[in-house]
């Protein structure tokens, strides 16, 4: 099975969430992957990684066959693309499940229904729950189920790309207590205002790339 460095995982997370979410600017510039691996929502932990650390990441997984670099007419600027979906053998809701865990790290069915839903939908718990336990019962895992936390009733889910990328000890003292349905509900809706603020600046980069490009054709 592919495994992952700590720097490879957010990369491809990235690249992958990025996919779903706002197609019309990917692939992705370099300058886009290293935004979308330090931005400060739906990442756990958050980073401040480099351009050299990102850009040696993406030539890491060219090697391995999960990224590879997309050349558009027209475009001056390299640009990439990921493999994961055909490299991993793993359906669309598959990806974006193993694609939130890289991204934010051990969470239960539900807590991953919801956060990965906004990349792509996933219509029940039961059906989350199906695709986690088949990727828990391929001959190479690709998830496993942890016990639940003191105090909670929910198990939780972790990937295997990358073992140890986030701490799993459920009995860890700095473990977050249990929220309030009203507290989930609030941070859920201020994530999708931010993603969707995410998403306009996006557009707006993209935009003002397209026309420095036209600017350099011109002016060539």
């Amino acid at each position: 099975m592919v495994t992952l460095s700590e720097d490879e995982s957010r990369v491809l997370g990235v690249l992958v969430e990025k996919a779903q979410t706002v197609p019309g600017q990917y692939p992705m510039t370099l300058n886009s992957v290293v935004l979308g691996c330090n931005q400060k929502n739906n990442r756990d932990p958050v980073t401040s990684l480099t351009e050299e650390r990102v850009y040696d990441a993406i030539d890491r997984l060219k090697a391995k066959g999960l990224v590879r670099e997309a050349f558009l007419s027209g475009s001056r600027v390299a640009k990439y693309r990921h493999l994961a979906r055909e490299v991993l053998n793993v359906g669309t809701e598959e990806l974006v499940l193993l694609t939130e865990l890289l991204l934010r790290g051990p969470q239960s069915a539900g807590e991953l229904r919801g956060r990965a839903s906004r990349m792509h939908p996933l219509e029940t718990l039961e059906a989350a729950q199906g695709f986690l336990a088949g990727l828990r019962s391929r001959s190479e895992p690709m998830v496993r189920e942890l016990p639940a936390r003191p105090g909670e009733r929910a198990t939780r889910w972790v990937q295997l790309l990358s073992p140890d990328l986030h701490p799993v000890d459920a009995g860890a003292a700095a473990a977050p207590a249990r929220e309030s349905a009203a507290g989930q509900r609030e941070s859920s809706d201020l994530e999708a205002r931010i993603d969707s603020l995410e998403q306009e600046i996006e557009s707006l980069r993209a935009e003002v790339t397209a026309l420095g490009e036209q600017v350099q054709r011109v002016s060539g």
